[in-house]
């Protein structure tokens, strides 16, 4: 997989982690929205089909998914938050949770101390046992967001568990037991998402306005090829481990 593609890594490294217990409630953050379908769909699908509540935080509001240089941005913006939403339900169904959108401008996301505070705030308010975001550190990667909506993520964490960050919100602290990291340079833990690909697909394909830039998939046969590619490389990741499909991630426990 090419570093700047979204998704899942490579699986270059040995993983030590398999199949987490189904957590009570999961707050998947990503930088715009797609991210979180693409990082961990089959994931959500999976543990909400357990029981799991699933909530999704967006940081930006997506104004730059799309190649028209005409296009109406603010229309761009409302149907990115509307396709997210119908995304969480794809994924989630009757466990579909909380969908939080900070808006932050498309391209222009910064690992504020403001900002961090607003990831902390939606922890602390939906109180995930899990959370899952982009691995910040993974090596080359180009898009500015996804690397700022990492770091903000795991900042984030830090910030909700410790009772003396961010006291003027009023909330109690808050302290996830697992945090994983997709895209992740050093995956080390892996989730069988055996029958939740077409899940993780359907999701996927809620977001309409990002066939052309993202998944290259301007018609019938386009789509398909997109398919068989989101097929092919979760297949990929989950025959060294004797599973039909797999999600990796960067497992951090000691929260």
């Amino acid at each position: 997989m090419a570093a700047n593609e979204p998704g899942q890594p490579d699986p270059t490294h040995s993983l030590t982690s398999f199949d987490l217990p189904t957590p009570s409630s999961a707050l998947a953050i990503g930088a715009h929205p797609d991210d979180v379908e693409f990082g961990c769909g089959g994931t959500l699908a999976k543990w909400a089909a357990a029981g799991c509540t699933v909530h999704h935080l967006v940081l930006t509001d997506g104004s730059k998914g799309t190649w028209n240089p005409e296009a109406d941005v603010p229309a761009l913006v409302a149907a990115r938050q509307a396709e997210q939403r119908r995304a969480a339900q794809v994924l989630a169904g009757s466990n579909a949770g909380e969908v939080v959108f900070l808006g932050q401008v498309d391209g222009e996301l910064e690992h504020s101390l403001a900002l961090r505070g607003e990831v902390a705030r939606v922890i602390r308010q939906l109180r995930p046992q899990v959370v899952l975001a982009h691995d910040p550190w993974k090596q080359y990667r180009l898009h500015p967001d996804h690397r700022e909506a990492g770091i903000l993520a795991c900042d984030g964490v830090v910030a909700a568990r410790d009772p003396h960050f961010f006291k003027e919100h009023g909330l109690a602290h808050h302290r996830p037991e697992t945090l994983l990291l997709w895209e992740a340079e050093v995956p080390d833990h892996v989730e069988d998402v055996t029958g939740f690909v077409d899940a993780k697909l359907f999701a996927l394909e809620a977001h309409e306005s990002q066939f052309e830039s993202t998944m290259k998939a301007v018609d019938p046969e386009q789509l398909a090829g997109f398919r068989t590619r989101i097929r092919a490389r979760l297949a990929g990741l989950g025959e060294p481990y004797g599973v039909a499909a797999a999600e990796l991630f960067k497992r951090i426990s000691d929260l």
